[in-house]
């Protein structure tokens, strides 16, 4: 990120907090998590999204209505970012040629050409990070990292990574217990230096790890949770496939398995035992 950072303050939060992210188009997983947060209880500004809302499935428009005219606090993530800019690309970084460079060129202008003006400029106001207060401690909610919007930390990413980011949303919004993220895909809870990252996972796509099922945290005074979410992954794979989407994500939501397993770390590909929760 560069520039001045927008930062949106919610103040103390009372009662279960409820973060999700990487809805990534998937209407069928949107609408699962609203009806979630609805069960328990958690709305308004208890309910936070960590942002890239659309992506590689079939229904960008009809998600990212839902997520604004919800009302909930949203950072931005790269992908809102890069269309609100009427970028060419989704933002990522992907090394040339690797799959995942090589997917987004079919899904991110899908999903882009959906979008409207009035949806591109609501997420040219989103903020940068949000924070709030929540059972004596601080948190600093964003996409990928302070120092890059789309930087990629993972559960097994060096100690230093996590200790940089730390120092840069500390600049800019003051001192924070825990960082909640998103963007990498994997939920994870990891203490560097006595400081909590926690990653909120993907909703619209499971975290390689063989099950359908994706990922969001609840935060109480325990700390955080880290949720399944069950919802109706055959109809989002349908929808894609009605929408021509059939580049490889559109197995993943039923496998459970990325094709794009070359955007993670050695340690993290297939038959690791890394995702948590």
């Amino acid at each position: 990120m560069s520039g001045n950072l927008v930062v949106q303050d919610l103040g103390r939060l009372d009662g279960d907090v409820m973060v999700f992210g990487g809805c990534y188009s998937n209407l069928q997983a949107t609408t699962a998590v609203y009806a979630t947060a609805r069960a328990r209880g958690i709305e308004g500004s208890n309910l936070i999204c960590t942002g890239d809302v659309v992506g590689y499935c079939a229904d960008a428009a009809e998600v990212a209505r839902a997520v604004r005219d919800s009302g909930c606090p949203i950072v931005a993530g790269n992908v809102e970012r890069q269309i609100a800019d009427n970028a060419a690309d989704c933002g990522c970084g992907f090394v040339e040629g690797s799959t995942c460079d090589v997917l987004s060129a079919a899904w991110y202008p899908a999903a882009a050409a959906q979008i409207d003006d009035g949806l591109r400029n609501w997420m040219a106001t989103l903020p940068d990070i949000i924070v709030f207060s929540h059972a004596a401690k601080r948190y600093a909610v964003i996409h990928g990292g302070i120092s890059d919007i789309a930087r990629f930390i993972w559960p097994v990413s060096e100690e230093n990574d996590f200790l940089t980011e730390f120092e840069a949303a500390e600049g800019a919004v003051g001192p924070v217990d825990a960082i909640i993220a998103g963007h990498c895909g994997v939920a994870f809870e990891r203490v560097v230096s006595g400081k909590h990252w926690i990653n909120a996972g993907a909703i619209g796509m499971p975290p390689h790890d063989g099950r359908q099922e994706t990922r969001f945290v609840v935060i109480n005074e325990d700390g955080a949770r880290i949720q399944r979410l069950d919802y109706d992954a055959l109809a989002a794979a349908n929808a894609m496939k009605r929408a021509g989407l059939t580049q490889g994500y559109h197995h993943t939501l039923l496998t459970g398995l990325w094709p794009s397993e070359d955007v993670l770390p050695l340690s993290m590909r297939r038959n690791q035992d890394f995702a948590s929760g």
